[in-house]
């Protein structure tokens, strides 16, 4: 091979590996591939849809329902496009998942804060009427209260001055960030209402969470997977049952399930927004900044997004609580710059 010819080829090679930034083994992908959390998926979806509708030649995004933990493995495997572009996220990364994405290359990542959302602890409509206590959940669902076994099978064994039907909770895989943020919002917050767990809670921290959150198997706590509609339709035949899931779903489904208040407080759209619910939390989503400019029409859908969960926008209409004007501001400039995450708040 001639100097010139050789020139070429090695122009050539590198001009690959460039149009490859998000392409794995000569495969590249043009459309966006989102991944994560059963709660943010509507949103997401639907913002796609939007998206598709405002970029004349865009392909649909393609929105995948894996749980925010689920979601977070795949996101953080790899740069390319055999790899998601977007996680949807109901909690914030984790320390040790943006460790483990730097460690396999996916360095610069943009975290945009999308909205709020509740926990909401409901039932069915034709259910006994419930109204309970973080304390009560944590008596009811923690394998180990007090350090013994727990042996609570009715309400009424968890606080007298509930009704006598059986402990049944319809719930997230440990793979959601649903049940994570139930985990950390609610269940510790119940535990540490008992002053021994409390003191617990300074001596040996580790400890304290594992005897706060570790949870007792069916039928008391029973995992749904991360399709929340079947858990609703899983509260309809059951009245007696609870269920754990996002507020979108209780705003979707009114005429089949009601919130169930939490130290007397509803979950409702004003109370989760104010932060007064005790199941509030932020969604986020995720992006790959190595992506932008190679798979097309991520800033566009991220914008759109924003949009939707905007002031007057439409994502509202499907459930989404609005962020506070300040963090909204915050994640429109960050999803305009692609402002990427150092990573040194995360825990």
């Amino acid at each position: 091979m001639n100097k010139t010819l050789a020139l070429i080829a090695v122009s050539a090679i590198a001009l690959a590996g460039c149009n490859d930034k998000a392409g794995s083994s000569g495969a590249s992908r043009d459309y966006i591939s989102a991944v994560g959390s059963s709660t943010v998926y509507p949103f997401a979806t639907t913002a796609a849809e939007e998206f598709v509708r405002a970029n004349a030649g865009m392909k649909t995004p393609k929105i995948e329902s894996t749980g925010t933990g689920g979601g977070m493995e795949r996101f953080c495997q790899g740069v390319g496009a055999a790899y998601p572009d977007i996680e949807d996220a109901s909690r914030r990364m984790k320390k040790s998942e943006f460790d483990k994405c730097v460690a396999n290359g996916v360095k610069d990542i943009v975290e945009i804060q999308v909205g709020i959302d509740g926990i909401a602890v409901a039932q069915s409509v034709d259910g006994t009427k419930l109204s309970l206590t973080p304390q009560d959940l944590y008596k009811a669902l923690a394998a180990n209260v007090d350090g013994k076994p727990n042996t609570a099978k009715t309400w009424k064994d968890v606080n007298p001055s509930l009704p006598a039907i059986g402990i049944s909770v319809y719930g997230p895989p440990s793979t959601s960030g649903t049940y994570d943020a139930f985990k950390e919002l609610i269940l510790l917050k119940g535990c540490e209402a008992d002053p021994k767990m409390k003191a617990m809670k300074e001596s040996d921290k580790d400890g304290f969470e594992k005897s706060c959150t570790d949870l007792r198997s069916a039928p008391y706590y029973v995992e749904q997977g991360e399709n929340d509609n079947l858990m609703i339709g899983k509260l309809a035949k059951n009245p007696n049952s609870v269920g754990l899931f996002g507020y979108s779903y209780l705003e979707e489904n009114q005429d089949k399930v009601r919130g169930i208040p939490l130290n007397g407080i509803a979950p409702e759209y004003a109370a989760i927004a104010s932060g007064e619910y005790p199941g509030a939390r932020p969604l986020y989503i995720y992006i790959k900044k190595a992506h932008v400019g190679v798979i097309p029409g991520i800033k566009e859908y991220v914008a759109e997004f924003l949009k939707g969960a905007g002031e007057g926008g439409y994502l509202k209409a499907k459930g989404l609580i609005l962020s506070p004007a300040d963090v909204a501001a915050k994640a429109n400039a960050t999803a305009a710059a692609m402002t990427t995450l150092d990573g040194a708040d995360l825990k």
